[in-house]
């Protein structure tokens, strides 16, 4: 019975990973399509909306946990949502240069952040690009980094430590072991954060060269085809 048992929860285990990697594999298949594939105004429209609230959904829940690890497929989503960013700037620059209507949302933002007035605008692209390159992206890239490096140095001393505790008869052989797990699984999550955040880094300057790339491509549509 109990054999059976086991087997059971091993396939169940076995089908829920297997379905994990399904999902992550047809959201990557997605996104490519995205980049290639013209795509309507309106679904351009629930993108960006699904954008939006996944991005505010994982900050919410990046507030609320109570330790790292309770969050450990963070660096994981961040580069999903980082390519489906990516997968819709492109995706609306080509909307942008060939009908000129990247849908409602796009237009409504933007006038809300112009006003009206282009200078202002041009000022507020520039503060924007500003504070995500010197505060959030090289702020954020940086602790990934240093929290990767001492949670690596650390690693030596914590399994000395539960060694010791071992030998000593404080901990028996299954804590031991699901300490281990623990630092080992803090580790991966960590240098995993630092790879996540240099992707980010290049996501950033990626943006910033599709947008120029939208106003000296628009002008030459404007001035030349037109």
């Amino acid at each position: 019975m109990s054999t059976n048992s086991e087997a059971l929860q091993g396939f169940r285990i076995e089908t829920i990973l297997r379905s994990q990697d399904a999902v992550l594999a047809l959201a990557l298949i997605f996104i490519i399509g995205m980049m290639i594939v013209p795509l309507p105004p309106i679904l351009m429209d629930l993108l960006v909306v699904l954008n939006l609230a996944i991005s505010l959904g994982i900050l919410l829940i990046s507030m609320y946990i109570g330790s790292p690890m309770d969050f450990y497929v963070f660096p994981t989503a961040l580069l999903l949502v980082t390519l489906l960013r990516l997968g819709i700037n492109i995706s609306a620059s080509r909307l942008i240069l060939l009908s000129g209507n990247a849908g409602k949302v796009i237009s409504t933002f933007g006038d809300m952040v112009v006003g009206g007035n282009y200078v202002v605008g041009v000022v507020v692209f520039l503060m924007l690009m500003i504070i995500q390159f010197v505060v959030i992206t090289n702020g954020a890239g940086r602790v990934a980094e240093v929290a990767a490096r001492f949670t690596l140095d650390a690693m030596p001393g914590k399994q000395l430590s539960i060694d010791a505790d071992l030998n000593a008869g404080l901990i028996d052989e299954e804590e031991a072991r699901r300490r281990r797990a623990a630092i080992e699984a803090e580790a991966d999550f960590y240098g995993a954060m630092d790879g996540a955040s240099k992707f980010v880094r290049g996501d950033a300057i990626a943006a910033v060269a599709i947008v120029l790339v939208n106003i000296f491509g628009g002008f030459i549509i404007g001035m030349i085809q037109r």
